[in-house]
């Protein structure tokens, strides 16, 4: 195949696959039955014009035929009155006459046939017209439905171009409003830490007591954290206690009692771990004389 081919061929695919996209099917339905009532209209004007050169020859046929009778008439009436060269040439213009009759009446033949068939196919062409008249509206109405049902399924579906539209705008209305969410929700983050000053509260910002406020926060929590250790603490089993069995209990080597704080800070032993050597003596002190 040669080059020039080749693009014809490509060309033409490119044109007819165009085409194709923009062609309605009702409205090329709608072109050819336009064109069907235009050539059933020329055969009608055919049968008419056919019928008209009939009539035509009919009438000169009958104005031959009158003339023929009118000149036998004229060799009669010569030969009565003994003029026998009027009679012969009135014989001889109706022997014309004649020959010329002989010939319309041929056409005359020739025309009624032909009429007699346009006239057929005239009828004909009306019953196939009338046919594809039915046929092209029922096809037009099964498009039309076609063609309402598949833009309801994309509508259904989400895609078409209408929808698809509509889709998008939700979609970006929906990020939207998570972002504002977002910033919304990092805002009054930032606003309960105390990183932003809500302009609103009608003063300035006190850093000190929102410091003491995460202290006591915190002191919160680690007092909670103790009483569950202190809840766990005093619901273990003896056994785990006491170690396993057959195994021998280590000494304690500390014996002396926890220590406790007081309230001014220092430490302080109770009163009944305490040995004698630390209270002080009741005795009075012994001088060197002995008194």
């Amino acid at each position: 195949m040669s080059v020039m081919k080749r693009v014809t061929l490509i060309f033409r695919s490119k044109a007819n696959k165009a085409l194709d996209k923009y062609e309605d099917p009702r409205e090329t339905l709608d072109y050819s039955y336009q064109r069907q009532l235009e050539m059933l209209q020329k055969v009608r004007r055919g049968v008419a014009d056919v019928a008209t050169s009939r009539k035509r020859v009919e009438l000169q046929m009958n104005q031959i035929q009158q003339q023929s009778n009118k000149l036998e008439k004229q060799a009669k009436d010569a030969l009565g009155a003994g003029r026998e060269d009027l009679a012969r040439e009135a014989l001889t213009r109706r022997s014309s006459a004649q020959t010329q009759l002989s010939d319309l009446q041929t056409q005359y033949a020739s025309l009624q046939a032909e009429e007699e068939k346009l006239t057929v196919a005239s009828q004909r062409l009306q019953s196939k017209v009338d046919a594809f008249r039915t046929r092209k509206e029922t096809i037009k109405a099964t498009y039309t439905a076609a063609e309402a049902q598949t833009r309801i399924n994309e509508a259904f579906s989400g895609i078409s171009e209408e929808m698809g539209d509509v889709g998008m705008a939700v979609q970006r209305a929906e990020d939207k409003t998570a972002q504002m969410q977002a910033r919304a929700g990092a805002i009054d983050e930032l606003l309960a830490s105390g990183a932003l000053e809500d302009v609103s509260g009608g003063g300035p910002r006190d850093d000190i007591q929102a410091e003491l406020d995460r202290m006591g926060a915190g002191n919160d929590v680690e007092l909670e954290l103790q009483k569950l250790k202190g809840e766990l603490g005093s619901g273990s089993t003896p056994e785990l206690e006491a170690g396993p069995p057959g195994q021998a209990q280590p000494q304690s080597t500390n014996t002396a009692p926890p220590r406790t704080a007081s309230s001014n800070g220092e430490q302080a032993f109770p009163a009944a771990d305490v040995g004698e050597s630390a209270l002080p003596s009741a005795e009075p002190p012994r001088t060197g004389d002995g008194t």
